[in-house]
């Protein structure tokens, strides 16, 4: 599997036990929508490699307690420290038009329903409290929290997503 391929989910962050257990942080939004992977993909000298599931624990803040199959060791799992960790892009699982991966809307252009067009989705600040969507507008940095409700319409064939910001917010950046 190629790096074009797949998706980075976090990085294997320390050891968890001392049998080879690692603690994973997931790097995702909604961490849970990951517990159900068979194998994740590691990036060792360049190449990704596959490693199966022998365990997964999700723990609190982002971090999932991990066993792997052939990681037996506090060696072994020594070795996967501070390690990027992907998953295919096929494993993600197909979202309606009000949802998204935070990946795949970096480019997006940001329609407001009442401003109109407010720039382009320049990243997600993934705050765990209160997640941002970072919005370039004519070089002004534009931060909308990702509430329910802001996404009205994710276009994925142009690319758009539609939102409807919170009366005067967008005005504070405007004006």
């Amino acid at each position: 599997m190629d790096l074009k391929d797949s998706i980075y989910i976090g990085q294997i962050a320390k050891l968890h036990g001392y049998k080879g257990g690692v603690s994973l942080f997931l790097d995702v939004s909604h961490p849970d929508e990951y517990k159900d992977i068979e194998s994740f993909f590691v990036e060792l000298d360049g190449l990704l490699t596959p490693f199966f599931v022998e365990s997964f624990k999700l723990k609190n803040k982002g971090f999932a307690a991990v066993k792997f199959q052939g990681v037996d060791s506090e060696q072994e799992a020594r070795a996967l420290l501070k390690k990027k960790v992907f998953i295919p892009e096929t494993e993600l699982k197909e979202l309606d038009d009000s949802n998204f991966y935070d990946h795949e809307i970096i480019g997006y252009e940001v329609e407001d329903e009442v401003k109109g067009s407010i720039g382009k989705v320049t990243a997600i600040a993934d705050l765990k409290l209160n997640p941002l969507l970072i919005i370039d507008f004519n070089d002004k940095e534009v931060l909308l929290p990702l509430f329910d409700g802001l996404i009205v319409h994710v276009d994925r064939n142009l690319k758009k997503l539609k939102v409807k910001a919170p009366d005067g917010l967008i005005d504070l950046y405007l004006d």
